[in-house]
């Protein structure tokens, strides 16, 4: 029996242990398949583009030829030269670029002030606030255009940039509440020393909070930026002086009575559009970090 047992405790040393059963694993979409994938909705979403890009460069009477082509038969800066012909486009450039860098600074002022109130400081009433600040949010533009209209020619400020660029020294919803939460994910422990060294809150906001909120400022910035930019109502509303125009009210020059002059629009269109597009490109990666960095907590 001795020599049994220590033949068959040499022989489990001996043999490797059996191999576990391994299971299937599914195996995931194909590199090609997801790259086709990837191409195909990114063409739809830049069809628009496309369309809007070739058409500012093709003749006037080659934009409905047939069959139709978003390659132009014959390029042509004629479209071009009657954008600048037709309106003042420096000028709505420069009110333009007046009302939406007003609008980004207002923004920057208020809205992490806001944010920062909202996520790290404890204070009663900060939930209550909170929630007015997300309701605002639901409310159309619409429902408030009359009330604020009314607001504003009362005391005097239409057919100025007032209208256009004090909201945003207020603060905006949205981009307060993303703002906060990009902050939330900022360690208290970090807040907490600083203020056991004797930094007032103050400090702490301008010398730790807005350095690490920097992507979520940036992505702020764009957003704004691009609102301010793109605004066709307000500036329709507030605004009689054609000297004060900006360019999504210079757009509208190009719709005639009974006709739309084409060609010029899409070419006013164009560059109306790289200004912003420019802007995403540069700042891209401060985009996609400060949109995602809320949801890395």
């Amino acid at each position: 029996m001795t020599l049994n047992a220590t033949r068959d405790a040499e022989r489990l040393e001996v043999e490797p242990p059996a191999p576990e059963p391994r299971t299937p694993r599914r195996r995931p979409l194909g590199t090609g398949a997801r790259f086709v994938t990837v191409w195909v909705l990114a063409l739809v979403f830049a069809f628009p583009f496309l369309v809007m890009l070739s058409t500012a460069f093709t003749k006037p009477a080659d934009i409905f030829s047939s069959p139709p082509s978003l390659w132009p038969k014959e390029w042509t800066l004629a479209n071009f030269e009657a954008v600048f012909q037709a309106i003042p486009f420096w000028q709505y450039l420069g009110n333009t670029l007046l009302v939406a860098g007003l609008s980004v600074a207002g923004m920057l002022i208020a809205s992490p002030l806001v944010a920062y109130s909202l996520s790290k400081i404890g204070w009663r009433g900060k939930r209550p606030l909170l929630i007015v600040v997300m309701a605002t949010m639901m409310l159309p533009p619409q429902v408030t255009m009359i009330p604020l209209f009314l607001l504003w020619n009362g005391l005097g400020a239409t057919n100025s940039y007032l209208p256009l660029v004090a909201p945003a020294f207020f603060g905006t919803p949205f981009l307060i509440f993303m703002i906060r939460q990009f902050l939330m994910s900022v360690p208290d422990e970090l807040l907490q020393a600083a203020r056991i060294d004797g930094a007032s809150e103050l400090r702490i906001y301008l010398s730790i909070v807005l350095p690490l909120a920097r992507p979520a400022l940036i992505t702020a910035a764009i957003f704004q930026f691009v609102w301010a930019w793109t605004d066709f109502l307000n500036p329709l509303i507030y605004l009689n002086d054609a000297s004060k125009y900006t360019l999504s009210i210079g757009l509208y020059t190009f719709f005639g009575e009974h006709t739309v002059e084409w060609g010029p629009l899409m070419a006013a269109s164009v560059l109306f559009t790289v200004p912003a597009l420019a802007l995403f490109v540069v700042f891209q990666r401060y985009f996609v970090g400060g949109i995602s960095a809320g949801a890395l907590k």
